[in-house]
């Protein structure tokens, strides 16, 4: 270890290679389960410098762990084998927009909300969203192919990425796509890195997909007494010629967690909330609304708020982002998942979720991105029973098993990295993941880049106890 530790150090400045165990330690976790200590940080700033590292570790067979922010909850920057985490956290920032191409290229430590901001100047947008966007990097959005809640309308990640730049794990630089939207020259590696969770190599510039700025925007809220009626009004709008740019949802557990911790007077007794957001054209939206409102009361909606103005439709998205921080107060631990299932299904996962917190006696909540099947079950708990994890470690596996059986996905934008990996085989079969697997290894053939992620080690199983 001294060798390549002494290599890197002569290569970078001093604060650039973190050795120092409190320095090594506040690399070891993320927004998931488990503590994973590297021998070191290295802090890159430019491609050549993440070349180096590459080639160094590539030489040395040293593991490299990617890492933005470490908003993460599926453990994708955990450094679970040791060796280096790549900090590109500190990566200068860049923001190079071509309006008449409706393009942007950015440096891969940008905040993702930082791009909006920028391109809005031109009246251009990045719709892709996560709820991470002010504080996780685009090179993290990008490594787990992250999603929020206009993914309904616009899509994630890769739908809005046409070119990257990207360092191997043997440390050759490569780039994928172009500027252009069309392109079809050999096989498409932009969209085989987007999602690898940087199991495949270090992205260190991405060319992006704007789009116009929607110049008008409607909110409405449906309240219903039945959770059922909800995915039912859910799957009659998008059946309708109606597509909303969101369209979340919110049980009551979660409405009366936000109550409780920061008033915003949604109704208490409700049993589900629909919060949906149109946009386009003025005149069009003021006929979706029409036609919204007659399908949530035709579907049993007891009440459907309809904001006047910015502020109050502001309020209620306000709410909806309470969620997450609210349910934290209910119990120290929270088990956050985001299995997927088909939009015609969403009333039965419901169903299974209300059947798997009764059969293991947990704190189950449910929110999320209805409109595209993207639902939230998190799971309150104290990693300090360990008896409560046992029984939330089985609800867990349920929740997955639940979700593909209804021809779901174990993620729909949270990725895999250790948290699912023992369940990918359900998924995927045998075969897919082997040949994955087979992928991943003719790019990293010393197996250096991130391991430990996605594919699951013999007899893995989920853990979320210190074992």
């Amino acid at each position: 270890m001294k060798e390549w530790i002494n290599e890197l150090n002569s290569f970078f400045s001093a604060n650039q290679v973190l050795t120092e165990p409190a320095d090594r330690y506040s690399y070891s976790f993320d927004g998931s389960f488990g503590e994973y200590l590297p021998d070191a940080v290295v802090q890159v700033k430019t491609k050549e410098e993440v070349v180096h590292v590459m080639k160094t570790a590539n030489r040395y067979k040293v593991p490299v762990t990617p890492r933005g922010q470490g908003t993460c909850l599926s453990g994708g920057p955990l450094p679970v084998k040791g060796g280096i985490v790549l900090d590109t956290s500190q990566w200068p920032a860049s923001i190079d927009v071509t309006p008449d191409d409706l393009i942007a290229v950015v440096s891969p430590g940008v905040l993702t909300a930082s791009i909006n901001q920028e391109v809005e100047k031109y009246g251009l947008t990045y719709p892709p969203d996560p709820s991470s966007a002010h504080v996780s990097t685009i090179g993290g959005n990008l490594a787990e192919n992250s999603g929020g809640p206009r993914g309904l309308k616009y899509g994630v990640t890769k739908d809005y990425v046409i070119g990257l730049e990207l360092v191997t794990p043997e440390g050759e630089i490569i780039k994928t796509g172009g500027r252009t939207i069309k392109n079809v020259t050999g096989f498409d590696l932009t969209k085989l890195v987007i999602g690898s969770e940087g199991t495949l190599g270090v992205i260190t510039k991405a060319t992006l997909k704007l789009v116009p700025k929607p110049p008008a925007v409607q909110t409405l809220m449906a309240v219903f007494d039945e959770v059922e009626l909800s995915g039912k009004a859910i799957s009659k709008t998008l059946t309708s010629g109606i597509l909303p740019s969101k369209m979340e949802f919110m049980d009551q557990a979660s409405v009366q967690a936000v109550e409780n911790y920061k008033p915003s007077g949604l109704p208490v007794d409700a049993a589900a909330l629909l919060m949906i957001e149109l946009d386009g054209r003025a005149e069009a939206i003021k006929a979706e609304v029409i036609q919204v409102e007659k399908i949530m009361k035709e579907l049993g909606a007891k009440d459907i708020v309809v904001p006047k103005n910015e502020e109050e439709a502001a309020k209620i998205w306000q709410a909806r982002k309470q969620v997450s921080p609210a349910i934290a107060k209910i119990k120290p631990t929270k088990v956050s998942e985001d299995a997927t299932v088909p939009r015609s299904k969403i009333a039965e996962m419901m169903e299974r979720l209300k059947v798997i917190k009764e059969k293991y006696n947990i704190e189950l909540v449910v929110f999320g991105h209805a409109g595209d099947g993207n639902l939230h079950p998190n799971i309150m708990c104290d990693k300090r029973n360990e008896e409560e994890m046992i029984r939330v470690e089985q609800a867990v596996g349920e929740i997955f098993e639940a979700a593909v059986e209804l021809g779901g996905t174990l993620s729909g934008e949270h990725g895999i990295g250790t948290m699912k990996a023992p369940f990918m085989e359900q998924e995927l079969g045998s075969a897919g993941l082997d040949m994955m697997k087979r992928i991943k290894d003719s790019w990293d053939p010393n197996g250096i880049m991130n391991p430990g992620k996605m594919f699951p080690e013999r007899d893995q199983k989920l853990v979320l106890r210190n074992e």
